[in-house]
């Protein structure tokens, strides 16, 4: 860390502090590479995710390593792992859990479901139904939930789930609710490897690479520990009008953006996109080996941050518009502070 850093930016972590989130931050990026080829963006959305304590949505075709991704991020660390496969006859209570009749006792005992656990992967997450996808709102915000009128809470600091989801697939799948996409911290897209890349995958998979199972590097003791420093960086008051700013912008497009462009937008993003731009910013500032928020941080991230959360018109469908081309002249005109 370097002094310069230290005297401009008041955040109050420790050298010993920043050296020991580097430390964890360079293992996990060491574990993660080991399992997947290339996805280097989708590397630092996890890492990131991981380190801001939020919840990650994943969406690409099949076979470009989601499911692989979210579980190397969660095999580093020796904390509580559930995979849950969607499928749409997924019941609530195949998530979080029911309650069972004994008959010896005469009384009903409560069984808790997989979702209690560190890390859960929502493995194709739009083929549940919207009533299975709604059982997780609960858990997602608050970190406990409600069975019998008992609130149950996540074991631990450390609750993060990472879902992944097919956009071409239409049968059988249930389109997610605003409601639940805005949970996500953060949607990431993922996109075809190189050639090169490519090539590496099949040298592993020959290899026997792609299979072996390293031994966790991390405690969820890590983890935790982590994101507390990482709630020290250094955010100036500048930094969070911006923020600010870059959002409202998102739902008075037709103040910002021209006539063309304002006419796709129907719904702007919420005040979760303003807490998860300050929690991923100071993730990335991490990440970039600073103590304090710069703006570069917060255009770093606002696709992941805001593309689930501006809601399209069906002209911009018809169109072929972008959520992301929509954020980009939304923050190119936004004042940079």
């Amino acid at each position: 860390m370097d002094t310069q850093a230290s005297a401009t930016n008041p955040s109050g972590i420790e050298k010993e502090e920043f050296d020991y989130a580097q430390d964890v931050i360079a293992r996990l990026a060491a574990y993660y590479d080991t399992r997947v080829v290339g996805q280097q963006a989708l590397k630092f959305a996890l890492i990131a995710s991981v380190i801001a304590d939020g919840h990650v949505l994943i969406e690409s075709v099949p076979g470009l390593a989601k499911t692989t991704a979210a579980k190397a991020i969660s095999d580093a660390v020796a904390g509580q792992f559930s995979r849950i496969q969607c499928t749409p006859d997924l019941l609530p209570s195949d998530i979080i859990g029911t309650q069972i009749y004994n008959q010896a006792t005469g009384k009903f005992e409560t069984t808790l479901g997989p979702v209690f656990a560190n890390f859960v992967l929502l493995d194709e997450i739009n083929r549940s139904s919207a009533k299975t996808q709604s059982a997780m709102l609960e858990a997602m915000q608050e970190r406990q939930v409600t069975l019998g009128g008992v609130t149950y809470r996540m074991p631990g600091d450390v609750f993060i789930v990472i879902a992944t989801q097919n956009p071409i697939e239409q049968e059988g799948t249930y389109l997610l609710s605003e409601a639940q996409t805005d949970r996500f911290m953060i949607k990431e897209k993922i996109t075809y490897p190189t050639a090169q890349e490519e090539t590496e995958i099949l040298n592993r998979i020959e290899s026997g690479a792609i299979s072996r199972r390293e031994p966790a590097v991390l405690s969820i003791e890590d983890v935790d520990r982590v994101q507390t420093i990482a709630d020290k960086i250094y955010a100036d008051a500048s930094i969070k009008q911006y923020i600010a700013n870059v959002v409202d912008a998102t739902r008075h497009t037709d103040k910002v953006l021209p006539e063309d462009l304002a006419q796709y937008v129907r719904m702007g993003a919420s005040p979760r996109a303003s807490i998860a731009f300050m929690k991923m910013a100071k993730a990335a500032a991490l990440l970039n080996r600073r103590t304090y928020v710069i703006p570069e941080d917060i255009r770093l991230i606002s696709h992941q941050v805001l593309r689930h959360r501006i809601g399209l018109s069906f002209a911009a469908a018809a169109d072929h518009v972008e959520a992301e081309t929509i954020i980009d002249r939304i923050v190119a005109t936004v004042q940079t502070p």
